[in-house]
This record gives C-alpha cells, sequence and structure tokens, in this order.
C-alpha cells in the first residue's frame, strides 16, 4: 500500500505487517531483512519509511495504571488521545505532549517529543521509566536507566532504529484542571518577540506564531501565547468534533501571496482578548481541530523545517533564515517559535537550550536549494535539525551536528548488526 509521513513527502508502496500477536511479530523480525516500526505516521518526515513497515496501532492496550506512584504501563501503539481519554477523568494527564494528540506512546518515546513546557520539564523521555523492546535477534528485553542503560538512552529518541517498541512505563502529572488560564502577547518584530520570551520564561507553557511574510521593521511579528493550568477542578473531555479536509488543495493554493495574507489577517483577528480560558483541546492541540490538514498543501506535499539555535546567535540566525526565505519568494503558512530548556543525555534527542523555529514549505522547484542554504546558517550558528521533521537534510550536517551519533551508532552495531531496523532517513543520513 501507498504511505508516507504527514508531509506526504515522499510517498512509497510499503507492505504494511499489524497485529498484536508478540510472536508473530518476533518471527517477522527474525526473518525479515529490512523493516521499521510505524504507528500513526504523523511525523513529517521519511523516518517511519520503509518497504516493510511493522504497524504498532493493535498494540494499543493500557497495561496497568498506578495513581499512587504515578504511573502508567501500555502498549506502545496507544494514542495519546486515548491516555488523555483514561487519565483526564481520573486526574491526570500526559507529562510532555506535543501540537497533536493523533500519535502513539512508541512514536513520542522514539521521536523524544517535546510539547510547550520544555523550558520547564523537559522532553517526554524524562518521564519515562522502562521500555520492553523486542531486538533485531527476536530476543525480547527490558531497559531502563538502572539497566540495559546504553539501549535505553538509544531507544528514547532513537527514531525506531534499536528495535520494535512493545510497552513503556512513563510517569504521568497531576492536574487540578483541564481548562486554561491564557494570556497574549503581540510582538512587532523579532527583537520584541525573543525579549517576550525572556520576560515571561516563568510561565509553564509557552508558544509564539510568527509571521514569516513581513520584513523590515516588522520582520519576526507576532503572538506570544501563554498558559497556565487554573485549579478549578474541572476534568471535561470535549466531543470530538472535527471538521474534514476531505479533498486535496491544488499546488498552486498555497504561495507567496496567499501565504502573506493569511498571516495578515491571523495577524490582525488573533487573540483580540488578551486573557481568556481555554480547554486543553484548544490549548494543546489547536489544528486536530481540523482532520487532514496537510491536504492544503497539495499533492506535491510539504516539508517542515525545524531548527534549534542557541539563545545567543537566536537573532541573528532566525533574521538569516528569513532573508533567505525573502531571497526565493517563499513564506511559512505555520511558523512556531519556541523556547527549549537544557538538552538530555539521549542520544539522538533533538532540543538543546535555545530557541526553536518551525516551519511548513509547501514543495516547490526550489524549495529544497532555499532549504540548502538555511543549512547553511544553522551549521554556522551550532544549531540542529528535529530528524521527526525531517525528510531531506544531509549525511554530512547530520554528522556535524548530533554530537552523540557515534554513542548510538556503537549501541546500534551491536544490538542490530545487520541493521534490520532501517528506514528511508536512516539510509540517506547513515545512522
Amino acid at each position: 500500500m501507498k504511505i508516507s509521513g504527514w508531509g506526504n513527502y515522499p510517498c512509497i508502496d510499503s507492505e504494511v505487517i499489524s497485529t498484536n500477536q508478540i510472536y508473530y511479530l518476533q518471527d517477522i523480525i527474525r526473518k525479515k531483512q529490512s523493516f521499521i516500526p510505524s504507528g500513526l505516521l504523523r511525523s513529517y518526515s521519511d523516518s517511519s519509511l520503509n518497504s516493510t513497515t511493522l504497524s504498532s496501532l493493535k498494540l494499543n492496550r493500557i497495561l496497568s495504571f498506578d495513581n499512587i506512584n504515578q504511573a502508567i504501563t501500555c502498549e506502545s501503539g496507544i494514542s495519546f488521545q486515548d491516555l488523555n481519554n483514561f487519565l483526564i477523568p481520573k486526574g491526570f494527564f500526559v507529562p510532555v505532549t506535543p501540537g497533536t494528540k493523533f500519535i502513539t506512546l512508541g512514536g513520542a518515546i522514539a521521536s523524544d517529543v517535546h510539547g510547550k513546557n520544555h523550558h520547564k520539564v523537559g522532553t517526554f523521555g524524562n518521564f519515562v521509566q522502562s521500555i520492553r523492546l523486542i531486538l533485531a535477534s527476536g530476543e525480547i528485553i527490558d531497559c531502563s536507566r538502572n539497566y540495559n542503560q546504553d539501549i535505553f538512552k538509544a531507544t528514547i529518541s532513537g527514531m525506531g532504529l534499536t528495535g520494535f517498541i512493545l510497552d513503556a512505563t512513563f510517569r504521568v502529572q497531576k492536574i487540578k484542571s483541564t481548562n486554561f488560564s491564557v494570556i497574549t502577547k503581540k510582538a512587532n518584530s523579532l527583537e520584541e518577540m525573543l525579549e517576550l520570551f525572556n520576560e515571561y520564561m516563568y510561565y509553564d507553557y509557552s508558544v509564539a506564531w510568527m509571521d514569516t511574510s513581513e520584513f523590515g521593521k516588522s520582520l519576526g511579528r507576532g503572538v506570544l501565547i501563554l498558559g497556565k493550568e487554573l485549579e478549578d477542578n474541572s476534568f471535561e473531555l470535549l466531543p470530538n468534533t472535527k471538521l474534514n479536509m476531505s479533498f486535496m488543495f491544488p499546488n498552486f493554493a498555497l504561495n507567496h501571496i496567499t501565504i502573506k495574507l493569511f498571516n495578515s489577517l491571523y495577524n490582525s483577528i488573533s487573540y483580540k482578548k488578551n486573557d481568556f480560558i481555554a480547554n486543553f483541546d484548544k490549548f494543546y492541540y489547536p489544528l486536530d481541530i481540523l482532520s487532514n490538514w496537510n491536504k492544503i498543501y497539495g499533492k506535491n506535499g510539504f516539508v517542515q523545517y525545524q531548527f534549534v539555535v542557541p539563545r545567543e546567535h537566536s537573532y541573528k540566525t532566525i533574521k538569516n533564515i528569513m532573508q533567505i526565505m525573502k531571497s526565493y519568494k517563499q513564506s511559512s503558512f505555520l511558523t512556531v517559535l519556541k523556547f527549549f530548556g537544557k538538552s538530555n543525555d539521549f542520544y539522538l534527542s533533538f532540543p538543546e537550550e535555545g530557541f526553536t523555529l518551525a516551519m511548513d514549505f509547501p514543495i516547490r522547484i526550489n524549495t529544497f536549494d532555499m532549504l540548502n542554504k538555511m543549512d547553511d546558517v544553522i551549521l554556522s550558528n551550532n544549531g540542529k535539525l528535529y530528524l521527526t521533521k525531517d525528510a531531506r537534510m544531509s549525511k554530512e550536517f547530520f554528522e556535524s551536528t548530533y554530537s552523540n551519533l557515534n554513542k548510538f551508532r556503537e549501541i546500534k552495531s551491536i544490538i542490530d548488526p545487520n541493521n534490520k531496523f532501517s528506514s528511508l532517513q536512516s539510509k540517506r543520513l547513515g545512522i
């Protein structure tokens, strides 16, 4: 069948194998030469693509929940949506979530996902206590910070390349409400935006939308969104009402002009009320209301470019990146800026202390040439790109920016010497 990541690029034919029989999975892993685990295929990259994919979606059970020690054990194919539905009525929530609930636990671990609270708590991997894994030999092992520690550090952020995650135990967060007090602050320039982040760093949650279609004095303008959980003992789960993007937009629909119009409109009407109350769904997952929103980019698909640079290089880097966009007459339809706290010790984890910017670009004739020029800026400012969002980075760039890559390769060569667990991305980057 045809499969792709969320960016609809690349799209390949793959044999998708889905089972909840562990012995059958072990047999496939022993016999097949090359495959990659997959979940809901919400990574933007080619990290879950191979001619054979092992779907985790039928392994979606909650195995145990300890409300006293605030820990839960689940199979890897369970979605964050199902986790929320189970945890919230009990007064708990996942400790870290990205901008969509339509990801699996296994994907969250493999990507070591981050959210709007990274500057406070770090990545999802910080809360994982143990993982049960099928290795390339078919053997099932447990790993944690106390045993098989190197495999544990390689699996969290390891893009599915160390083994098939069967289940994992992780800590959950006690909550007092599903409602958030939200404050918005408008920034008229990039300099103002970075100053606002620094001023409001004490907030538990922060994220900014940026307008990449404006230049000159307005370059980097946007809205900083700050959130704090209320204490009203409301644990409401909203009805799962969504709009559906049922057709693929024509490729020409998103262009420099239409994106500029969208950004101007968004900037003028967004968050007119400075303070408001938002349910967790609206606060965490604003894009989930529109199913298949990736279709607006057309049949050629799109790429997301997400980088992180140290704080001291952030202004110069973001300004240079936006000037490159201007020279190519491109704008990003969705642009998100966040601040990361300290990095962790997982070998291929993305976040480093500093600012991270994520941008979406429809695939055009000159898109990849533009991104190559952006790579030069990121490299010269000690930055890196997020593997979960990348579908075109070069091997040389990757090797220059991930400092723990050799540690990962060492563990990988021991537990998977024939490189059975592999993806289009891992082959492209030589992981």
